[in-house]
């Protein structure tokens, strides 16, 4: 039997329990985007493409930012390290009171700032004409604004969960999110006579689904040995690192989301009003009616790939490489880092492509029913192909920084984020009119491909050089193996007429998929493309000798 120490192992070794999270994550991030997909299916048929979706979808844009800021973003990102230096060298009592402090404080902000929340929307409502699209927007934000507390709550317990390499509960959390709005979009909205009832009926199912998370993953949390304790003062040391450090990682780690609020904000502000008769009212050069609600469906595709790739990976890799920068071992840290990127390309690259070539059949099959009619395919397809150009880059974000973060630098990632938010901005308006809807996509996927670029390449002056010939070597063969899969692609899709049917749009995604998916392996296999078949072993990192047996499948 080998002495060889868990951090002195090489960082070669594939058999082992590093990343052995990451197929339980994967598997179950696709069962939840599944039901996410039927989700959304269910409220394009009830609702199409128009104000009341649009309204609905920007609603939805303030809590689910916070959530990414606050809750599975910058607070877990500058949580993690600390959660985990204080497990290595306190042992887990000292845990326990920092997790319930920051547990307690992020409870009482929050509270606070949805009162004000609520407060000061009532103020904007009073002012506003009633009935008008204003007054829907205002009413759906005050209905799910305490939402964001409930899904804080779920993220934040996600975080010590994963600290202590726990990911079931945590991963099967969504699942239960998407089961209640189904729920509620299929068997309790159409109950309701007017459109506007029934937005407002999922509206309030989306809170009750938040608090079934926190209500089923605080049981997980004290199986593991959880001790709650009130306050946050035993803790406060600790509590003022990680507010410190979350001021730069709340810019640095959403600026994609920023982008994609602000892409919603944009195409909802400047979309065509449901009583003007042309695109040129009034002498306004609008875009077309149902652009954010195009949008939002357009994110929430690409977010598929993302949380399977993207998600999963960096919630796997994070407390990997918070143990390696707290032992001091930033080779290993560069090393898993390495491992991480060229899995994420390999896996990636396809994605991005294969999202953009099927961008259409998909979007007929899942939403084309009831309101969502051949225009709003036609729409939303454009999104989806704009955004999924940047898959790989938006995975790639989410994979480097935390890199950035288990190494302690927060600032590099503060200043390219608000550089490439200031140039998705000028982009959004640069591109806005001459592309339409799309443009807003299109900037936002240019701008995550630049920062993915500069945040991969500056990394190096923390954690070292990485080694860009095995780099360039898996973006080639990925590329070749891409290049191949796409004109199978491509040719299968002309192989099928379009038609009304279900079976021949079924037919028109399902066999370009299926075929895509053999000639990709074939040709990874043939290159000898290894990273692309992590997930298909039984573990695939070094090992970890964290005192919590890691999830497995």
């Amino acid at each position: 039997m080998s002495t060889e120490s868990p951090d002195d192992a090489s960082s070669a070794a594939t058999n082992t329990r590093g990343f052995a999270g990451l197929r339980t994550v994967t598997l179950l991030t696709l069962v939840s985007r599944i039901l996410g997909l039927v989700r959304d299916m269910a409220m394009a048929a009830l609702f199409g493409n128009g104000a009341i979706l649009d309204a609905f979808t920007v609603a939805l844009r303030v809590p689910n930012l916070a959530r990414r800021l606050f809750g599975e973003g910058a607070l877990t990102a500058a949580f993690l390290p600390v959660f985990v230096r204080e497990l290595e060298r306190a042992g887990r009592e000292s845990a326990w009171k920092l997790a319930s402090a920051v547990l307690n404080l992020l409870a009482v902000t929050l509270c606070v700032l949805i009162v004000i929340g609520e407060l000061l929307l009532w103020g904007i409502g009073r002012l506003l004409p009633s009935g008008g699209d204003g007054q829907l927007l205002i009413g759906l934000t005050a209905v799910m604004l305490p939402y964001l507390l409930l899904i804080c709550l779920a993220a934040q317990i996600s975080a010590v969960l994963h600290s202590l390499r726990h990911f079931t509960a945590p991963a099967l959390s969504p699942v239960l999110l998407n089961l209640v709005w189904i729920v509620a979009v299929v068997a309790i909205a159409p109950r309701f006579t007017t459109a506007n009832e029934q937005i407002y009926v999922v509206a309030a199912c989306v809170v009750v689904g938040g608090l079934l998370q926190v209500t089923a993953l605080t049981p997980t949390l004290f199986r593991h040995g959880f001790e709650y304790t009130a306050g946050w003062t035993r803790a406060h040391a600790q509590l003022r690192e990680i507010i410190q450090a979350m001021l730069p990682v709340i810019v640095g780690l959403s600026i994609t989301q920023i982008n994609t609020l602000s892409d919603s904000l944009i195409a909802w502000s400047f979309s065509l009003p449901e009583t003007a008769a042309s695109a040129d009212a009034n002498g306004i050069q609008f875009l077309e009616s149902g652009t954010a609600s195009a949008l939002f469906f357009g994110q929430r595709m690409y977010q598929f790939p993302l949380g399977m790739i993207g998600v999963a990976l960096g919630t796997v890799l994070f407390p990997l490489l918070a143990r390696h920068a707290e032992r001091g071992r930033l080779d290993l840290l560069r090393d898993d880092l390495q491992r991480g990127l060229r899995f994420m390309i390999s896996i990636g690259l396809p994605a991005s492509a294969g999202l953009v070539l099927l961008s259409e059949p998909i979007t007929s099959l899942l939403f084309q029913r009831g309101a969502f009619d051949s225009q709003d395919v036609e729409q939303t397809a454009a999104m989806i192909s704009a955004y999924s150009s940047g898959v790989w880059a938006y995975c790639g974000l989410l994979i480097v920084h935390r890199g950035y973060y288990a190494a302690g630098d927060r600032m590099t990632p503060l200043r390219i984020g608000l550089w490439t938010m200031l140039l998705n901005l000028a982009l959004n308006f640069a591109l806005l009119w001459p592309l339409g809807g799309a443009g807003l996509a299109v900037a936002t996927a240019l701008s995550a491909m630049i920062q993915v670029a500069a945040a991969t390449w500056l990394i190096q002056q923390r954690i070292g050089r990485f080694e860009w010939r095995g780099i360039a070597g898996v973006i080639a063969r990925a590329a070749v193996a891409t290049t191949a899969m796409s004109i199978v692609c491509w040719w299968t899709i002309g192989r099928f007429p379009d038609g009304d049917g279900l079976l021949p749009r079924v037919l028109q995604v399902a066999v370009p998929l299926l075929a895509s998916i053999l000639v990709y392996f074939f040709m990874a296999w043939l290159l000898g493309l290894k990273e692309c078949w992590m997930l298909f072993r039984s573990s695939a990192g070094r090992p970890d000798d964290s005192d919590t047996q890691a999830d497995s499948v």
